[in-house]
């Protein structure tokens, strides 16, 4: 399972796009807190704390615990809008999930043992397709990352998603049986290079 992140919140007394500028003129993102039947939460997040969340990556597989006036919230980060030119983030979206909640995530794929492989020792090349996968599971049992073992694998060879072993009551997206990894030959300027 996935960390669970804490941030503190403050609330905002009135919610708008007149609302969300003086905000940011605070010196403070501009967020809110949506779903589960409950009415939304208009809130604000200290810009240090979430640019620092949000370069580590990952952002949007993590829960996050969100602290605002006595209560905590259980969510899940939906959207961030940045600024074009600066990257800033201006406004974030979290939706309200609790233990029963299915969600579709996106995590990534790390690839594990390339040594082991045959095909990599033999001069293949390891072409990572897809970078991360989308998922099915509850809120409270989102996977870090998704392994790809690639011990024994030759040139040529493709692993899919449908060859994974997912981890219990994780399941793929519908119609989402990607490619992941792919062991190309190698090129012909290294060959060339090899055999001179």
């Amino acid at each position: 399972m996935s960390e669970i992140v804490i941030l503190e919140a403050e609330l905002r007394d009135r919610a708008g796009k007149g609302a969300a500028r003086a905000t940011r003129r605070a010196g403070r993102v501009p967020a809110v807190i949506y779903g589960d039947k409950k009415e939304p939460i208009a809130i604000s997040l200290d810009p240090k704390v979430l640019g620092r969340e949000l370069n580590r990556g990952g952002f949007f597989g993590r829960l996050v615990d969100i602290k605002v006036d006595g209560a905590t919230h259980r969510t899940l980060p939906r959207d961030v809008q940045f600024h074009p030119v600066t990257d800033v983030a201006l406004h974030v979206d979290f939706v309200r999930v609790n233990a029963s909640t299915r969600i579709h995530v996106r995590v990534p794929v790390v690839i594990d043992n390339q040594d082991k492989a045959p095909g990599v020792k033999r001069g293949g090349v390891v072409n990572i397709v897809s970078h991360d996968v989308e998922l099915i599971c509850a809120a409270d049992s989102i996977p870090d990352r998704l392994h790809v073992d690639l011990t024994g694998y030759e040139i040529g060879d493709n692993v899919h998603l449908s060859s994974l072993k997912l981890p219990d009551g994780v399941t793929a997206a519908p119609g989402d049986d990607v490619t992941l990894v792919t062991i190309a030959p190698p090129s012909a300027d290294e060959e060339a290079g090899a055999a001179a």
